[in-house]
């Protein structure tokens, strides 16, 4: 028996490295041809599925659990990656989008599909509760795909569009989840909802999130400065311990853990901390990793055969949805922002994506028992590959159409990447104190030893590169790269710089 377990424990971990590479493969080929990632991850688990290789996947609780654990890193992940700055001029209709416009999304939807319910055989049975339960899973949005399109085809946006769609991308999923939970309840208790009770309970859950979201970011940080691990690997696995933290305490005191999630990485990447370059590339990768386990096990519990009966339905809710709902939600929405244009509103309805998360929603219903869960589940698929086909492939020129394009200016990165070890320089911090500064305040005054640079000078909270005319002065802290370590650390002596010490990192 040991061994059969262990050969087929090869065998998956070879099935799922294969998978992962072909992912990664095609994911560079959706880059260069306009097609979203997040399609070509769920057409390869589909492919892989029981319709397809024949892998056979039907553990519905496991699939929750995994999509769950994705989304907490994937939003985290976004968080940290958003600056306030950016978002701060749009707070306000980000927020209203991502609360009044999931709930307006939800209510027409749902509308829509209790009214053509009855008009097909597989929608036939479906209640007005079950028609709000699958509205409320596609009412989230997903726009991370649409950015790498648009970076892809060389585009960016005016009218600050896009910390806009971040905002709205990264914080609407929370709404959608609590009219997804709550409907689910409502149908499996079989008992005339409080509306009031609902809504006073959902608007109390999503500030429990966004509070204890703040407040443990804020202590994430103060923790990460303050100790001291001694391995500097280790503080990328610190922060991942204390995303998993902030979703499960926000969860345990009753408040809404995706948007708590969201607010921690938002409040931990706008801080400073030690490590923090290392620590934003390590969740860089976990994100990518999380989206493609999460996409390929979607796609995996999907039969391409159940879609085919889901296609009239199917078709009806995604028109409805992009052409109706979206834009209505929108619209209404952002009626108080007059600082909108038509054209910003109209290509804020078009980019509202469905994607994973509507996905793993339906797979709580499916999870939970709700009657017609394979039907939501179905239809939620459907309409989420409808809408990555026809809105994903269409982003960047829609926005050219509508003249919201500008040139798209590449963000400045540094292209080295080489260990430590690989060269001879040696990176020093000291402090300049009044014996440094006896033959002038200079920084050519110091007289450094050659093959020394002083990269960058730290004045109380403000950081700026010098020149050699640059005046110093006392408490000053020095950032020196060098490949003349003994002469160095022999004048830091002379010159009387305190905190001597050597950077490693």
């Amino acid at each position: 028996m040991s061994v059969v377990m262990e050969i087929s424990l090869e065998l998956i971990m070879l099935g799922l490295s294969f998978l992962f590479f072909i992912s990664i493969v095609a994911s560079k080929a959706g880059f260069r041809y306009g097609v979203p990632v997040l399609l070509l991850f769920l057409v390869i688990g589909m492919l892989s599925g029981s319709d397809g290789l024949g892998i056979q996947f039907e553990n519905f609780h496991v699939a929750q659990v995994i999509g769950t654990l994705a989304l907490c890193m994937i939003l985290f992940s976004g968080g940290l990656d958003t600056n306030i700055k950016d978002i701060q001029p749009v707070m306000a209709p980000g927020i209203v989008l991502a609360t009044a416009g999931v709930f307006l999304t939800a209510l027409i939807t749902g509308l829509f599909v209790w009214w053509i319910s009855g008009m097909t055989s597989q929608g036939a049975g479906i209640g007005f509760l079950t028609s709000l339960l699958l509205a409320s899973t596609m009412a989230s949005t997903d726009s991370a795909s649409v950015f790498a399109i648009l970076r892809t085809r060389k585009i960016s946006l005016k009218n600050n569009l896009k910390p806009l769609l971040e905002l709205e991308s990264g914080s609407n999923d929370p709404m959608a989840y609590m009219l997804t939970i709550t409907f689910i309840e409502i149908i499996l208790q079989g008992e005339a909802p409080n509306i009031w009770l609902v809504l006073v309970k959902i608007a109390w859950q999503l500030a429990i999130g966004a509070l204890a979201g703040y407040l443990l970011g804020k202590l994430t940080v103060y923790v990460i400065n303050r100790i001291d691990i001694g391995h500097d690997s280790l503080y990328p696995i610190l922060i991942f311990t204390a995303s998993i933290l902030i979703y499960s305490v926000t969860w345990f005191i009753k408040g809404n853990g995706f948007l708590a999630v969201y607010f921690g990485g938002l409040i931990i990447g706008n801080s400073r901390f030690v490590h923090k370059r290392s620590a934003l590339s390590f969740f860089d990768g976990l994100a990518w990793l999380s989206q493609i386990l999460l996409f390929l096990t979607l796609g995996l519990l999907v039969n391409p055969r159940e879609l085919v009966q889901v296609i009239v339905p199917g078709i009806l809710v995604s028109l409805a949805l992009t052409f109706v709902s979206r834009p209505l939600s929108v619209f209404l929405s952002l009626l108080p922002f007059r600082n909108i244009d038509l054209r910003s509103k109209t290509y804020i309805s078009w980019v509202g994506l469905r994607g994973a998360v509507p996905i793993i929603f339906a797979i709580f219903t499916l999870d939970a028992g709700v009657p017609h869960a394979r039907f939501i589940f179905n239809i939620v698929f459907f309409v989420t590959l409808v809408s990555l086909l026809l809105q994903g492939t269409t982003v960047a020129q829609v926005a050219r159409w509508l003249g919201l394009a500008k040139k798209y200016k590449p963000s400045r990165s540094v292209d080295f990447d080489f260990d430590s070890e690989d060269i001879k320089s040696v990176r020093l911090e000291v402090t300049v104190t009044e014996k440094t500064l006896e033959n002038g305040n200079r920084l050519i005054d110091i007289l450094l030893p050659e093959k020394t640079l002083v990269v960058l000078v730290k004045r109380g909270s403000n950081f700026f590169v010098p020149g050699g005319t640059t005046p110093l002065m006392a408490g000053d802290k020095l950032l020196m790269i060098t490949d003349d370590y003994k002469s160095l650390s022999e004048t830091c002596k002379m010159k009387g710089m305190s905190g001597y010490k050597v950077n490693n990192n």
